[in-house]
C-alpha cells in the first residue's frame, strides 16, 4: 500500500510512495507525532533525477528490514530539494559544519523540535569500509535516544547555536574595489587546470559562474590569459562527454579530469547557464562553436523539456532502467548496427570509440563495455557528422527514456528565460525570445498574483510553496533579458513588481537578502544566501538586478542598495572568492563604466534595427539598452519617465550613449555609436554585427 507521499505533488516525493518506509512529508504534524511516539526524525533530502538517491532507495528504502527499523525507531520525513530549497540550505549547512562534503541524498537525524544532531549523505545499507551502513547505524541512534539522549541533546543545541551565529555573522568589510575583481581574477587562475580546461580536479562541474566573470575580467582589463581560459573550458567541455553530441545539452558534471565521463542527468539550470555563457563567450570570441553549441542546447530544451503550457520542466534523470547512463551509452557492436559500416567507421574515429568500451561505471571504476561519445577537438562544420548523429538520435529515441521530472520551478525558468531572450536578441533567433515569452507568460498567470508575489513550484495544474529569493531575483533577471530582447514595456513592469516585492519581504537589515519572505514559515534559521551553487546566489542576482532595472529606469535607490549587498559580502568575497564568483560579476558592473544606450526611433524600423543588432551582438557587459519608441507608449514613460524628452534626430534613429546619467551628443549613425562605447566595427563579432 501507498504511504503518505502519494498524495503529494512532487515526481521526488512521488517515486517513494511504495515505499515500505511510513515516510512523511515536511509538515507540522509530523512533527507533533514525533513529539507524541517521543522518538527522533529522520530527514531525508534528495531530488527526483539524483543517482545516489535512487541507489539509497533500492538498497536501503525499498528494503523490508531497513524499513522496519527505521518505523520502529523514528518519524520519518521526505524533502524534495528543490520544492523546498530553503529546508535544505539549513541541513546541508549542519552537514558541512560536521565536517562533511555536502550532497545528495543528505540524510539528517534530529529532534522533534528539528534541530540536528547527526548527518550524512548516502548511506549504504550495511557497514562498507568504515562507512556505517543503515542496519547497524539505525540500532545505535536508537540506543543513543533511549539512553543517551541527554548527549544526542546537547549536540543539537550546539549545532544549532552554530547555525544562528555563522546566519547573524557580519560578513561587511570596507567598501570594495577593483583590488578585489584582481583578486578573484588570481583566484580562479591559481585553480585553473591548463591543460583540461575548467576548476580543479575530478569532478569538474561547468562552473558557469566563474567564467562568465572571467569574460567581464577580460574586458575591463584586456588581459588575453583571462579570455583563453573560458574559450579552452568551453572547447574541451562541448568536447567532451559531459556534452550530449547526439542530442544536445549538457550532463550534469563530468566524473573525470578530462570531462569524458558525465555524470548522466540533465539540469534546466545547467542548460540555461551553458547557453549564457556560450552566447556571451560568441560574442566575446566569434567562434562558431560557440553559437553552434547554444542553438542545439535551446534545441534540446525546446524539443524534450517545454510544458504545453509554455513552463520549462526542470530536469531529465541519469538512470533509466536501472542503470546510470543507458539511455546516453553505446556498445561498439551497437553503433556498427545503427550506422552501417561507412558511417560506422567514422565515427570510431571522430568519437574515440573503443571495441571494449570507454565509460566506466562511477562506483567501480571498471569499463563497462560502452562507450561515450566525445572527441578530441571541437568539430569545425556545422554538419560535420550529422548525418551519423541524425540516425543515433532516431535509433535512440526509440530506448526508454530516463524520468523527466516535469515540475515548473519559477527560479528555473527565470534562468532560462535569461538565456533564451539572451540568446534570441544575440542569435538573431525569434523562436527563442518566443519561448521566453511564452514561459513568462506562465509564470505571470500560475506561480503570480496581482500584487507580484511569487509560488515556487507548479505541476500538474497545481501551483505551491512561497516564492524564495531565487525565484525573485532569477525572474527578475530574465525579465530584464526579456525586455531588452523585445522591448515591451509589460516585462520591463513585470520586472519592477518582483523587484519591489523582494525588497518589501526579503530585504535583511544587515544588507543582502534572506531566502525565505518574514511570514515564511519559521525554520531553525533565517539563512541569507551568498555562495554559488550550481547557479549564482540569490544576493549575486539580486545586485545584478538592482543595478540593471537602476540603470535602466534611472532609479538611484536600486543602485544605492545594490552598493549595500556588495559592501555586505566584502568579507566573505575576500575569504572564498571562487564560490563568490557571481558577486565579482556584479561589483564588476557597479564599479563601472556602466552605461545606458537609450535609442529613440520606430521599433520596426531598418534603422533602429541596425543599432540594436550592433549593439547585441558586441560583448558590452556593463551597458543597458532602452528603446525610446517615436510613438510614445504611456507604460514606457510611467515606467521610466527620463526617456521622455528623448527624440529623432531629422527622422533618423537616433542613439543616446550615457555614462553617470549624463548623456554624449545623439547620434544617427552605428559607428558614431559604437565610437561613443570605445567600440569599432572590428571590435567584437563582427561577421554578423553589420549585416
Amino acid at each position: 500500500m501507498s504511504n503518505r507521499l502519494a498524495k503529494e505533488k512532487s515526481p521526488y516525493l512521488l517515486q517513494h510512495k511504495d515505499n515500505p518506509v511510513d515516510w512523511w512529508p515536511w509538515a507540522p504534524e509530523a512533527f507533533e507525532r514525533a513529539v507524541a511516539e517521543d522518538k527522533p526524525v529522520f530527514l531525508s533530502i534528495g531530488y527526483a533525477t539524483c543517482h545516489w538517491c535512487h541507489v539509497m532507495e533500492r538498497e536501503s528504502f525499498e528494503d523490508h528490514a531497513v524499513a522496519s527499523l527505521m518505523n520502529a525507531a523514528f518519524i520519518n520525513v521526505k524533502v524534495d530539494r528543490e520544492e523546498r530549497p530553503d529546508i535544505d540550505a539549513v541541513y546541508m549547512t549542519v552537514c558541512q559544519l560536521i565536517g562533511q562534503r555536502g550532497g545528495w541524498p543528505l540524510t539528517i537525524f534530529m529532534t522533534p523540535e528539528r534541530k540536528p544532531f547527526f548527518a550524512a549523505t548516502y548511506i549504504p545499507k550495511t557497514t562498507v569500509g568504515g562507512r556505517y551502513g543503515m542496519m547497524e547505524l539505525i540500532p545505535m541512534v536508537q540506543d543513543a535516544w533511549d539512553r543517551r539522549r541527554q548527549g544526542l541533546v546537547a549536540d543539537a543545541d550546539r549545532l544549532t547555536r552554530a547555525l544562528a551565529e555563522l546566519a547573524a555573522k557580519d560578513m561587511s568589510g570596507q567598501v570594495p574595489d577593483s583590488s578585489l575583481l584582481h583578486a578573484g581574477f588570481e583566484a580562479l587562475r591559481g585553480s585553473f587546470d591548463p591543460v583540461h580546461g575548467g576548476f580543479g580536479d575530478a569532478p569538474k562541474f561547468p562552473s558557469t559562474t566563474s567564467l562568465r566573470f572571467l569574460l567581464r575580467y577580460w574586458k575591463r582589463t584586456g588581459k588575453p590569459v583571462a579570455l583563453q581560459m573560458v574559450g579552452q573550458t568551453l572547447a574541451a567541455m562541448r568536447s567532451g562527454g559531459i556534452y550530449d553530441h547526439v542530442g544536445g545539452g549538457f550532463h550534469r558534471y563530468a566524473t573525470d579530469r578530462t570531462w569524458t565521463l558525465p555524470h548522466f542527468e540533465k539540469m534546466l539550470y545547467d542548460q540555461a547557464t551553458m547557453v549564457m555563457v556560450c552566447v556571451e563567450a560568441f560574442q566575446a570570441i566569434g567562434e562558431p562553436f560557440l553559437a553552434r553549441t547554444a542553438h542545439e542546447t535551446l534545441r534540446y530544451v525546446l524539443h524534450d523539456m517545454v510544458s504545453a503550457e509554455g513552463g520549462f520542466y526542470s530536469a531529465e534523470d541519469a538512470d533509466s532502467e536501472g542503470h546510470e547512463g543507458k539511455y546516453y551509452v553505446w556498445t561498439h557492436q551497437e553503433l556498427r548496427d545503427v550506422l552501417g559500416e561507412s558511417l560506422f567507421a567514422e565515427v570510431e574515429a571522430a568519437f574515440n570509440v573503443r571495441s571494449g568500451g570507454n565509460f566506466r561505471d562511477e562506483r567501480t571504476r571498471v569499463y563497462t563495455g560502452e562507450n561515450v561519445l566525445h572527441t578530441t577537438s571541437v568539430p569545425t562544420g556545422n554538419d560535420l557528422h550529422r548525418d551519423a548523429l541524425d540516425r543515433l538520435f532516431a535509433h535512440r529515441s526509440s530506448r526508454v527514456r530516463p524520468l523527466k521530472d516535469d515540475k515548473v520551478l519559477a527560479d528555473w525558468n527565470g534562468i532560462m528565460i535569461a538565456a533564451m531572450a539572451r540568446a534570441g536578441r544575440v542569435l538573431q533567433e525569434p523562436v527563442y525570445v518566443g519561448a521566453a515569452e511564452s514561459a513568462a507568460s506562465f509564470v505571470r498567470s500560475h506561480l503570480m498574483s496581482d500584487g507580484f508575489r511569487l509560488l515556487h513550484r507548479w505541476r500538474d495544474g497545481s501551483a505551491a510553496i512561497p516564492g524564495m529569493l531565487d525565484d525573485y531575483a532569477c525572474m527578475v533577471w530574465g525579465l530584464i533579458e526579456l525586455y531588452e530582447a523585445t522591448f515591451e514595456s509589460r516585462w520591463l513592469a513585470d520586472a519592477q513588481g518582483l523587484c519591489r516585492t523582494a525588497r518589501e519581504r526579503l530585504r535583511s537589515d544587515q544588507g543582502g537578502y534572506f531566502q525565505t519572505p518574514d511570514d515564511g514559515e519559521e525554520l531553525l534559521v533565517r539563512s541569507r544566501p551568498s555562495y554559488d551553487s550550481p547557479v549564482a546566489s540569490g544576493n549575486a542576482v539580486m545586485m545584478m538586478n538592482l543595478l540593471r532595472l537602476g540603470h535602466l529606469t534611472h532609479d538611484t535607490a536600486l543602485i544605492k542598495e545594490a552598493w549595500t549587498i556588495a559592501r555586505t559580502h566584502a568579507q566573505l568575497m575576500r575569504g572564498a572568492p571562487t564560490a563568490t564568483m557571481a558577486m565579482f560579476s556584479a561589483l564588476d558592473f557597479a564599479l563601472g563604466p556602466a552605461r545606458e544606450v537609450i535609442i529613440a526611433g520606430y521599433p520596426h524600423a531598418p534603422d533602429t534595427g541596425a543599432m540594436l543588432r550592433a549593439l547585441a551582438v558586441r560583448y558590452l557587459p556593463n551597458v543597458v539598452v532602452c528603446l525610446r519608441p517615436v510613438s510614445e507608449q504611456p507604460g514606457s514613460a510611467q515606467l521610466a519617465p527620463y526617456l521622455v524628452p528623448y527624440r529623432m534626430i531629422d527622422g533618423k534613429a537616433t542613439a543616446y550613449v550615457c555614462e553617470g546619467f549624463s548623456c554624449q551628443a545623439p547620434v544617427t549613425s552605428v559607428s558614431a555609436m559604437l565610437e561613443q562605447l570605445g567600440e569599432t566595427k572590428e571590435q567584437g563579432n563582427a561577421n554578423i554585427a553589420d549585416q
